[in-house]
Order: C-alpha cells, then sequence, then structure tokens
C-alpha cells in the first residue's frame, strides 16, 4: 500500500512537472501543473506522516494548500487584469510587460 501510493506521487509530480516544461503557449496550464505539482508534494508529506505515524506531515500539508490557494488566487487575478489590459493572453508576450 505504501509502495503505490509513493508512485502515485511521482507519477504525479512527474506530469505536473513535464506540463511545465512542455507547455509554450498557455500561463494557465503553467498554473495548473504548479497546483499539481503542490498537491503531489501534499500527497507525499501526508503519506510519510501516516506511516511515521507522526502529525507534522499532515500540519505542513495544511500549511501548504493554503499558501498555494493565495498563489492561486493572484496569479488568476493577475490574468484577468492583463486579458483586460491586452485582449488575449499569450506566454510570449508577456516579457514585454513594464511597470
Amino acid at each position: 500500500m505504501f509502495l503505490t501510493q509513493i508512485i502515485t506521487n511521482v507519477i504525479l509530480f512527474s506530469l505536473g512537472l513535464l506540463g511545465m516544461v512542455f507547455n509554450k503557449r498557455s500561463i494557465l496550464i503553467i498554473l495548473i501543473c504548479i497546483e499539481l505539482i503542490l498537491l503531489s508534494v501534499n500527497l507525499n508529506f501526508v503519506t510519510f506522516s501516516i506511516y511515521l505515524d507522526d502529525s507534522y506531515g499532515q500540519i505542513f500539508s495544511l500549511l501548504i494548500l493554503t499558501i498555494a490557494a493565495a498563489e492561486s488566487a493572484i496569479g488568476l487575478a493577475i490574468l484577468i487584469l492583463y486579458y483586460r489590459l491586452r485582449g488575449r493572453i499569450d506566454i510570449n508576450q508577456i516579457a514585454t510587460l513594464k511597470g
């Protein structure tokens, strides 16, 4: 049971990492891949917390989930503002933003 959970976590992390590396166009997919990576890390913390009979992994997982939710909300808010200004979301043209 423990080994299958670890393998699942590694597969989820790898999918998120590959999605970030091979995606060249959509910043929304990049945000979703970051969330997938964070969720796989949280599953890993919970798995090892249960296996080692320690609650620190579960507490740390809740902390990471809170930070991930805030990061996602801020990222989506920035994307909405960028879309309102430019009319499209193109990852190649985001580098031309000036503050």
